[in-house]
């Protein structure tokens, strides 16, 4: 597949697009209903008191909007939002610095909260435990900490590794949400909403066509939808049917699971190359000439939700379902026998 560079103009037009699909209110927020509905009352409650709010976690796989999520709670308190990410905060400076601009009710939104360094997160602590920073001045015998009092904030933090959360640091956050994966209906009302913001024709087919190859997700709803957006103009007469969906989308090789070539990829690496599997994700990624995380972050996700993976202890096995949606015989594997039990007795002669 052809690469190709993007101008910073380009760059910034789709950020802007972006940004003008994002639903800006919880009243505009499809799907997560219990998410939503936790929120609103959280929400309520701190603004009947006039509190900032608790910290709030927000965890999930990738796409699934707790940025936008982050965005639509600062719009609901009213608040200014400071966005920014736990690989950027480098230093125990760079984070001071953020924390001194913060002003009373103040939102701070870390993506991948869980890439914070150890040091970072000592500062942060104090920071969102007690609205304190503690500063060291000077150094050796002479070195004094100061401690600087902060205007009460909020930290809202979004991870897709919730499990790379430091204790601690977990522990601090007084509100832990969860996101799913949307459902078709969630969907294609998501891909409706963005077909009227943009002034695009879409049928209900054709809305239903996209949201049912979007894996749950409506990172990916919103991206095919523009794709489509774009071979309805040139292809067709720009409305976006069922018909027309299905043509862009096999012209971009993503099926009517979802599935787009990595995953085909993987799944044909699997069955041809190891025999279904199992096959340890390092040497599966070798084969497919990918990064291991990839696949454990990006490819596996939708995959397992599918039934198409399993993940044994011996390695990564290819189902049943994997082999009929590739329409391929699936190989009668012996039955392994139990640990639990043991071996009958074999006949003497």
């Amino acid at each position: 597949m052809s690469e190709r560079m993007i101008s910073p103009e380009e760059k910034s037009e789709e950020r802007a697009l972006d940004a003008a699909l994002r639903p800006k209110r919880l009243d505009d927020l499809e799907g997560q209903d219990r998410l939503r509905d936790n929120l609103r009352i959280l929400i309520e409650a701190a603004r009947g008191r006039g509190e900032p709010l608790d910290h709030i976690l927000l965890y999930g796989p990738p796409g699934l909007g707790k940025t936008t999520l982050a965005h639509i709670i600062a719009n609901e308190m009213g608040t200014n939002i400071k966005v920014t990410a736990g690989p950027a905060i480098e230093r125990a400076g760079d984070l001071a610095a953020i924390l001194t601009n913060l002003r009373q009710g103040d939102i701070l939104f870390i993506d991948e909260v869980h890439r914070l360094g150890r040091a970072v997160e000592e500062v942060l602590y104090p920071a969102m435990e007690d609205f304190a920073l503690d500063i060291v001045i000077g150094k050796g015998p002479a070195a004094r900490s100061i401690r600087l009092k902060l205007p009460r904030f909020t930290v809202i933090g979004a991870t897709t590794r919730l499990a790379l959360l430091t204790a601690p640091l977990r522990a601090r956050f007084g509100a832990i949400y969860r996101f799913d994966f949307y459902d078709q209906s969630a969907l294609e009302s998501i891909v409706r909403r963005a077909a009227r913001l943009l002034n695009v024709p879409i049928t209900d087919d054709g809305a239903a066509e996209i949201a049912r190859r979007a894996r749950g997700t409506p990172r990916v709803a919103l991206r095919l939808f523009r794709r489509v957006r774009d071979y309805a103009e040139v292809r067709a007469d720009g409305r976006i049917t069922a018909e027309v969906a299905d043509q862009a989308l096999r012209l971009l090789e993503v099926d009517e699971l979802g599935l787009d070539y990595l995953d085909h990829k993987v799944l044909e690496a699997l069955i041809y190359k190891f025999g279904g599997g199992p096959v340890g994700l390092e040497t599966l990624a070798a084969a497919v000439s990918e990064e291991s995380d990839t696949l454990m972050d990006v490819v596996e996700p939708y995959l397992l939700q599918l039934g198409f993976l399993d993940r044994t202890p011996r390695g990564r096995v290819a189902t049943r379902r994997a082999y009929e949606h590739l329409g391929l015989p699936y190989p009668e594997r012996p039955e392994q026998p139990s640990l639990l039990e043991p071996p009958e007795p074999e006949d003497t002669p």
